[in-house]
Formats: structure tokens, sequence, C-alpha cells
């Protein structure tokens, strides 16, 4: 299924959780690239210098998706995974979750260390704001002035955004349109003679 849309993470503090002396510290950052995912592990690195694991997962590009995990030295599967799924379970793209442990001395065993880093990671997302973000396409439209009235019942009518325009010469404007109402509106504005449709 082709996706429209996705949540982000937009405002969020710490998760916590603690068992057995070892504590478990979760920290999200909103990031579009692999670059933001190094920069958003060096900032946690030396902030957590001391913790013994910065384990992770992330999430970015909804239209391209790219998810990777890590359990940074703990048993495989015990700690990127129930980060990962956590994410995956709140619909979350371009987010980056690193959970840092600071180890107690009793080792927690396979359960005790999925359930451990599930549980700091849904304190994080239970405590943050999520918001709902719709994928957009960027399109020109140009056309003479006579035709400005009946361009712009469209885009009034179909609640489109306009970021840029240019009356100099002829009429240009730059306007946002939701991907999931891209087609409706462009055939609306082909319908209208005399107008130019650039994809930007």
């Amino acid at each position: 299924m082709e996706i429209t849309e996705y949540n982000i993470l937009t405002k969020s503090t710490e998760g916590y959780y603690k068992n057995k002396g070892s504590k478990f510290i979760a920290v999200a950052y909103y990031v579009e690239t692999e670059d933001d995912v190094k920069d958003a592990m060096a900032l946690v690195k030396k902030k957590y210098y001391d913790a013994r694991h910065h384990t992770y997962a992330y999430r970015i590009n909804p239209e391209n998706e790219y998810t990777r995990s890590s359990d940074d030295g703990e048993p495989s599967g015990t700690a990127g995974k129930p980060i990962l799924n956590q994410i995956l379970s709140y619909k979350l793209h371009n987010i980056l979750i690193v959970v840092v442990r600071y180890f107690g001395g009793t080792k927690l065993g396979v359960s005790g260390l999925i359930l451990a880093y599930k549980s700091a990671t849904r304190d994080l997302l239970q405590d943050g704001k999520i918001v709902k973000v719709f994928i957009t396409r960027d399109i020109e439209v140009n056309f003479e002035y006579p035709l400005m009235n009946s361009v712009m019942k469209v885009i009034k009518d179909d609640k489109l955004k306009i970021f840029n325009q240019d009356f100099t010469s002829d009429c240009k404007i730059s306007i946002k349109i939701k991907k999931e109402s891209l087609k409706i509106s462009l055939e609306k504005l082909g319908k209208i003679r005399g107008v130019t449709i650039t994809e930007l």
C-alpha cells in the first residue's frame, strides 16, 4: 500500500526503566538521514560516556523506508529489536531512539533484557507528543492573469498551500499538494485551458 501519511515524535522527555540495579535511559531524536543518525549517536555517547551499552534503532524516509537496529554488545535480539518494535508499533518515521544501559551487576537474562529495552522505549513514547504528517508534492502553476479566479478557486476549494508566487509578467504560483489528493487537484487545474503545470 502506498504511504501518504506518517507519524513523527515532536516532543519527548527521557524514558526510564530500572531492574536489579541496572538503569535503562531512552532518548529520541528526529532524523532524516544516516548522517543525522551519526551526529545524534555522537551526542548520546558524549553525554552518556560512562554507560556500558548504547543500543538503538531508527526508521527513516517513509517513502523509501530504511530501518536499522543495534544491540551494541547485548545478546542478539535483546535490545535493538525491542526498540524498533516500539517504533513500528507507534507508526513512527524519521526517528532514532537510543537506550543506554548502566549495568547494575546482576544479569537480567534474555527475557529480562527484552522487557527492559521495550519498557524504557515505551515509557519515552507514551509521554511524548506524536503528530501526523502528510506527504506532499510541490508543483508550479503557470497561467495568464485572466485565469486567476479559476486557478485560485481550485486552490481554495482543495485547501492547497501556496509557498511562492510571482505576478511580474505571467502568473506563476508554487503550491504544496497532499500526495493523497494530488491526482484530483491536478485534474481540476488541468481542465483550465491555458494553465501549465510543472512538478518541482
